[in-house]
C-alpha cells in the first residue's frame, strides 16, 4: 500500500521540480492527447501534491475504470499481463533522490505516473494497454511470444511517437518522464521508422541508452487494430498446431 505519511518535504520539491520542469517542456513536443489527458486528469495529478493512489483509483472509477495497483519494482512478467488484463496499472511508491533527477535505472513514481497515467484516460489508448493485456495473459507459456510482446510495449507504450499534424510528437511514458529523451525527439535527433507491428516484436532494445529508432504511429486506432491482427495471427497458428 501506499503510505502517504512517509512523504518527506524534500520527496514533494523533486516531485515539483520534476512535473513543472516536464510539464514546461512537452508543448509542441507531446501529442495532443496526453496533453489533454494530463489537463483532464489536473484535480488528482498536479505539481503540488504527490499523486494520492486512492484519490487517483477514485477518479478513474468515473472515467476508464483503470486502478494503480502498487508494486515493490519489476515484477515477474506474467504477473504484469495479468494486472494489465483486469484494467491494473503498476506503479511504485518511492520518489527518486534531488541527486538523480534526471536518470534511474529502475521506475520510480514520477516516471509510472506522470508518464503513464495521463493516457489511460484516453478511451483508445487504455483499451490496447487493456488488450496487451490479455493476448499477454493467452500465452504465458510461450516465452518467445511474450519477449516479443515486451519489445511492442517497449516501442510504443514506453517510447511510442505519433505523427500529429505533419510533426513527430511524443506519447510513450519513457519519453514523456525524461526532459532529454523528450527533446531528443523534438531535435529528430534519432530514427524516426514507419509504425509496423511485426518489425516491431523482432527488434531487440536496450534500456540503458536513449533509444535511437522509434516507431511512428498515425493514430492510436493504429495500435488496437495492429493488436488485434496480432492476436488473430497467433491465435491461427495455435488452432493449425493443434
Amino acid at each position: 500500500m501506499q503510505d502517504m505519511s512517509k512523504y518527506t518535504k524534500d520527496d514533494l520539491w523533486v516531485w515539483n521540480t520534476l512535473f513543472n520542469r516536464q510539464k514546461e517542456n512537452i508543448p509542441g513536443k507531446a501529442s495532443k492527447s496526453y496533453i489533454d489527458a494530463l489537463e483532464h486528469m489536473s484535480p488528482v495529478l498536479n505539481a503540488d501534491e504527490i499523486p494520492d493512489f486512492e484519490k487517483i483509483n477514485s477518479w478513474f472509477k468515473t472515467e476508464t475504470q483503470w486502478e494503480l495497483q502498487v508494486v515493490p519494482g519489476l515484477i515477474p512478467v506474467e504477473e504484469f499481463f495479468k494486472l494489465l488484463a483486469e484494467r491494473k496499472f503498476c506503479s511504485s511508491t518511492w520518489l527518486r533522490s534531488k541527486d538523480s533527477l534526471d536518470y534511474l535505472e529502475e521506475p520510480d513514481v514520477f516516471h509510472d505516473i506522470f508518464g503513464h497515467v495521463p493516457l489511460l484516460s484516453d478511451p483508445v489508448f487504455s483499451e490496447f494497454v487493456c488488450e496487451f493485456g490479455k493476448l499477454g495473459c493467452q500465452f504465458l507459456g510461450d516465452t518467445e511470444k511474450l519477449i516479443q510482446l515486451q519489445r511492442l510495449y517497449w516501442f510504443t507504450i514506453e517510447f511510442g511517437v505519433i505523427k500529429e499534424q505533419g510533426s513527430i510528437q511524443s506519447y510513450g511514458a519513457g519519453i514523456l518522464s525524461s526532459s532529454g529523451e523528450t527533446n531528443q525527439i523534438h531535435e529528430q535527433k534519432a530514427n524516426f521508422i514507419d509504425y509496423s507491428i511485426q518489425a516491431i516484436i523482432e527488434k531487440e532494445f536496450r534500456t540503458d541508452i536513449m533509444q535511437e529508432d522509434y516507431y511512428v504511429i498515425s493514430s492510436f486506432e493504429i495500435l488496437f487494430d495492429s493488436l488485434k491482427a496480432l492476436a488473430d495471427v497467433w491465435n491461427n497458428e495455435t488452432i493449425l498446431a493443434e
